[in-house]
């Protein structure tokens, strides 16, 4: 690398386009119909207009101006229809996303690893809250409650031969349920497949080396560090504990009940003692997975590029042979054995909802510590954003289990009285859903009311914006109302706590009730005051209700983003914003876009700046700018001296900032300031997700540009003849600034002529740099479609 700083310069510029959520074509990034792919595969690509392939060797044809190149990188989200359904691995996608929002605090690292560890326990029961649902209703509500009762079974001719009516062999209760262990099981092997071909395709992908780093965090922010993008060790070994935790949670599920019927008084002694192994072994197995859960976490500071083979093999094939020896124990004889009542689902869905709650507590308690450290005024609910977010990773997750064991119970018994039913707890988690949406009814209006309150009172800010132009009343309120909707996003905080807040306080309020009467809502308010009767049966009927619908609504979801391309890249930018950092707290979760798109820009820039020797804008819109940043962070200070950054409608600091402190806080952010050889960044106050960096000059110039115009007239001109729209997050390009900052950014860059740090240098050619064009002769117009959002 040093030796290709020390290439004679060509006086070749290239700017590096990246795009931003929801993707879009080379075509449009270019604004040119021919382009050619100059690296790349059918996922992620570096493209380039046909004109300009061999640029390098014909610079003066670019004088003042970069070759525009474009990193398309869409296909790696929102490809084909198989993705859509990553949709039903939301919750653990959003616990994943809890383990990046710690706060920082360098000098901590016990207390930081502690917040991983309780992220990493916390992903382990969404898996194991998962596989429960699906015994629940295979194993309880179907081979158990169903085909146990003669009216239950007859209405379903599939289940005849598990009848006891039909004395066959697999009536017997313990083969009924053995049988049924199939559908957890194949559950669980279906996202151990998932999780391990997804492993392969991006977390195989390798960052270039570099000299290790310390552990210490140095401030300078943690997306540098050589193994931050590289973390297949990881999650190869939490993809094998979950795995295991799965299949254990089927062995239980089938060793539980027929092991309380062998230690009943009278019955086989071997059964009775083959059962109390079982167990013993079950539990040692789960401890074993515990220990790898809570071991080891991520390794950021060097490339491990070492894989433990034999506990990634050796911990699921435990699992799965202890499963198999459970299905043969409950497949033994019994006579005389019948199905009555339900299993002990309420034990097991009640255990799982106090241990999340006591996990989220935890983790509250200890992100708090970690936020003492190093106050951020700009964090998110104060460094509780984290815990926040775990939580509602939690809720979904008893959402959907609840969803779908009421949907299976109500369409197995048709009548209502012929089977018990899901478990209590899952009812009277349904019969808070109500009063939380109540909460949440209450605060979005509260919200709606002050952002039309804003927008009156931006009325004359708008109008004192365009001083001497013709009154437009109707021109002005939109104006004012797309400011006032954009600051909506900042409320975001506000509504994701108090939506974890209600869901702690509400869900222990729905344990205690589980727990403490073992009734329904319904039944546990009988015989009360008539009013806390009907309060209750509306709220247990109405949660029912909306627990199932939610369930087919998101399945309904689901199966139209499969058919759908439009529903489909909808769902493809929530794995967009969702799905950039790694899996370090669940394997299951989507994966990391980033661990192939941050290696792709890392090594474009650095072969591109060694074989040239000259300067190139790193360009980022939107969500491209977060990828932008942390490619810049990956490089080596020779090539970062070559590299100045470009972002527009950047969530770099209003979202990632807040959200994730530690790697995007003011300190990560000011870091990057000072090592990349400039930096500038552009917004408009009608955009709902790009913002300012608020980087002051204490790490160097001004990062902001002041809020550009939008529109960028308000009335018609000579310019403009026809209204100019209000562009928001979209067509930064279009605007004037643009291609001033660019230049600007390249003047600072220049190897011959370097232009004062501080001051607004000209262009390398002495053109003016008011009303400069995009490369390719693109101006405000026809550069419109060169963004995306």
């Amino acid at each position: 690398m040093e030796r290709a700083q020390q290439r004679p310069p060509t006086g070749c510029a290239l700017e590096l386009l990246v795009h931003g959520v929801g993707g879009t074509t080379p075509e449009r990034m270019l604004d040119d119909p021919r382009t050619v792919r100059i690296t790349g595969d059918d996922t992620a690509a570096v493209f380039r207009r046909a004109d300009d392939v061999d640029a390098e060797t014909r610079p003066g044809k670019h004088r003042g101006t970069p070759v525009p190149e474009a990193y398309v990188w869409c296909n790696l989200t929102s490809g084909n229809g198989a993705r859509a359904l990553w949709l039903l691995l939301l919750p653990f996608m959003v616990v994943n996303l809890a383990h990046w929002m710690r706060p920082g605090a360098p000098g901590r690292p016990r207390t930081t690893r502690l917040y991983g560890l309780l992220v990493r326990l916390a992903g382990l029961t969404l898996t194991v809250l998962l596989v429960a649902a699906a015994c629940e209703v295979a194993l309880d509500l179907t081979a158990w409650q169903c085909a146990g009762t003669r009216a239950c079974a007859a209405r379903h001719s599939w289940l005849g031969f598990l009848s006891p009516a039909a004395g066959g062999w697999w009536s017997a209760p313990g083969r009924r349920l053995a049988l049924a262990a199939l559908v957890p099981a194949t559950l669980t092997g279906l996202l151990w497949y998932l999780a391990h071909r997804t492993w392969s395709a991006y977390e195989s992908q390798q960052p270039m080396s570099r000299d290790p780093e310390p552990e210490e965090d140095t401030g300078s922010g943690s997306l540098g560090r050589p193994g931050f993008w590289y973390g297949r060790r990881l999650v190869a070994r939490l993809r094998a504990a979950h795995t295991a935790a799965g299949l254990l949670t089927v062995a239980v599920a089938i060793a539980a009940p027929t092991a309380a019927l062998d230690r009943r008084p009278g019955g086989p002694a071997l059964l009775d003692v083959l059962g109390r192994f079982l167990l013993v072994a079950l539990l040692a197995w789960a401890a074993a997975v515990l220990w790898v859960v809570c071991r080891r976490g991520r390794t950021e500071h060097l490339l491990d590029r070492r894989l433990d083979r034999h506990l990634v093999r050796q911990l699921p094939l435990g699992a799965l042979l202890l499963l198999l020896l459970t299905a043969v124990y409950a497949g033994w004889s019994r006579p005389g054995w019948t199905s009555a009542g339900r299993l002990a689902g309420d034990t097991a869905f009640g255990g799982l909802a106090l241990g999340q709650g006591l996990l989220v507590v935890a983790l509250g308690i200890t992100a708090h510590a970690l936020y003492r450290t190093r106050p951020d005024p700009r964090a998110v609910l104060r460094g509780l954003g984290g815990p926040a977010v775990a939580m509602l990773a939690c809720a979904l997750g008893g959402v959907m289990s609840g969803g779908v064991c009421q949907r299976v119970a109500d369409w197995l018994d048709g009548t209502g009285t012929s089977i018990p039913g899901p478990p209590v707890m899952l009812t009277w988690q349904a019969s808070v859903i109500p009063p939380l949406l109540l909460v949440l009814l209450v605060l979005c209006g509260r919200l709606a009311g002050r952002a039309w309150r804003l927008a009156r009172a931006l009325r004359a800010t708008v109008e004192r914006d365009h001083p001497g132009e013709p009154s437009d009343p109707e021109r002005t309120r939109r104006i004012a109302r797309t400011r006032a909707m954009a600051t909506l996003t900042d409320d975001a905080p506000l509504v994701v706590g108090v939506t974890s807040a209600a869901t702690l306080v509400l869900g222990a309020a729905a344990l205690a009730g589980a727990l403490g009467t073992g009734r329904t809502p319904a039944g546990a308010a009988a015989g009360t005051h008539p009013a806390l009767q009907g309060a209750a049966q509306t709220a247990q009927a109405l949660g029912s209700w909306l627990i199932g619908l939610g369930f087919v609504l998101f399945v309904t979801w689901g199966r139209r983003a499969y058919k759908d391309a439009s529903a489909r890249r909808t769902i493809g930018i929530l794995w967009d914003v969702g799905t950039f950092w790694p899996r370090a707290a669940h394997p299951f979760a989507p994966p990391c876009y980033a661990e192939r798109a941050v290696p792709d820009l890392t090594w474009r820039m650095a072969t591109w700046t060694r074989s040239t020797g000259g300067r190139l804008v790193l360009s980022g819109h939107s969500q491209g700018s977060v990828l932008a940043a942390a490619a810049a962070w990956q490089l080596t200070p020779p090539v970062r001296g070559r590299v100045a950054l470009l972002t527009y409608g950047s969530p770099l600091e209003r979202l990632y900032g807040r959200w994730f402190p530690a790697h995007f806080g003011p300190a990560a952010l000011g870091a990057l300031h000072r090592d990349v050889d400039c930096w500038r960044n552009l917004y408009r106050l009608t955009d709902p997700i790009g913002g300012p960096v608020r980087l002051t000059g204490d790490h160097g110039p001004e990062v902001d540009h002041a809020p550009l115009r939008d529109p960028l007239a308000y009335g018609r001109t000579a310019q403009h003849p026809l209204p100019a729209p209000i562009l928001g997050h979209s067509d930064y390009q279009a605007d004037p600034a643009f291609a001033e900052e660019r230049g600007r950014l390249l003047a600072r860059l220049r190897p011959d002529l370097p232009a004062p740090r501080h001051g607004p240098p000209e262009l390398p050619d002495g053109e003016p740099l008011a009303g400069r064009e995009p490369p390719g002769g693109t101006g405000a117009q026809g550069s419109a479609g060169r963004s995306s959002a």
